[in-house]
């Protein structure tokens, strides 16, 4: 195997693995220099990760630098209520009641709903996931604890992805309490989720299927409707992030891409939709081309 350049990593894949042709080499050479103009091009820090999880091959951007992690770090949250709940520590399907007041604001529905609302814990991972609800996310937060999300993480090898504060804690933020990762980890963190490490199969699949709830974001605008994506991003000011798992038929990958320092919150954005359309059209590609690059199809 040759290196296409330097930030283009081989890793140690397992014995079924296909290793990348010598077109399908160049193909990726072709996605790391478009990897290469946007990062140029952005008036910021670009932190990324793409992992091919047919050949393994793995494109990295500051992978081991730490970068604020918004609403992405939701998904250590999510991952901690499953596991909790597969211990048998947490019914998911127990009744809570919000506190009436006052709500965390800056995302989500229960900010403005009234007092009497009921919901499962299950209801509030969904309003977590697909409306980044961060009053939902603090009931999380405090029901499963935070300590216990940041030892799961040492658990899976992730000691750099750190829960530190309440959704909304500016007060904690100033302090420098942020919520962080960096590229490798949060993608480590997409194939635990993918593979259900840890939980048991009819309990791995929901948690993918509420990771995977509809939502807006500059990461799903470019990609088909239809296409399965589990996927967390996140947005504060300077910074704009997401962590996902793409579930392409035939050519499965994750994404991850961090910005921060940004000049304008647009850009990060704009970063974000133009990485997940390339990695998108060189993937669906790679999915319905032979080896030699033949594409079959009735269009």
């Amino acid at each position: 195997m040759r290196r296409t350049c330097a930030t283009l990593l081989l890793l140690a894949l397992p014995i079924a693995a296909a290793p990348p042709t010598a077109k399908e080499s160049l193909l990726w050479a072709k996605l790391e220099a478009r990897v290469a103009r946007v990062d140029a091009s952005l008036d910021g820090v670009l932190g990324l990760v793409i992992k091919d999880l047919t050949s393994g091959a793995t494109i990295v951007r500051r992978g081991d630098e730490p970068f604020p992690q918004a609403s992405s770090i939701k998904l250590p949250v999510l991952y901690e209520a499953w596991r909790q709940a597969d211990a048998g520590r947490l019914d998911l399907d127990a009744v809570t009641t919000p506190p009436a007041a006052p709500r965390a604001g800056g995302g989500g529905v229960l900010q403005v709903l009234g007092g009497r609302v009921s919901l499962t814990w299950h209801d509030l991972a969904v309003l977590m996931m697909g409306w980044s609800d961060n009053e939902a996310t603090n009931l999380l937060i405090d029901r499963v604890g935070m300590q216990a999300v940041n030892a799961r993480l040492d658990e899976l090898g992730l000691p750099n992805t750190r829960l530190r504060r309440r959704m909304m804690d500016l007060g904690a933020a100033r302090e420098g309490r942020e919520n962080v990762s960096t590229p490798l980890e949060m993608a480590r963190l997409m194939e635990v989720l993918r593979e259900g490490r840890g939980l048991s199969p009819a309990r791995a699949r929901d948690l993918l299927d509420v990771a995977a709830v509809a939502k807006e974001s500059a990461f799903r605008d470019p990609l088909p409707a239809a296409l399965r994506v589990v996927d967390k991003p996140g947005a504060l000011e300077g910074v704009r992030c997401v962590s996902a798992f793409v579930d392409l038929p035939g050519r499965p990958y994750v994404v991850v891409v961090m910005t921060t320092f940004l000049r304008r919150d647009a850009d990060g954005d704009a970063a974000i939709r133009e990485l997940s359309a390339a990695v998108f059209e060189t993937f669906d590609r790679l999915a319905r081309s032979s080896d030699l690059g033949r594409v079959i199809s009735e269009r």
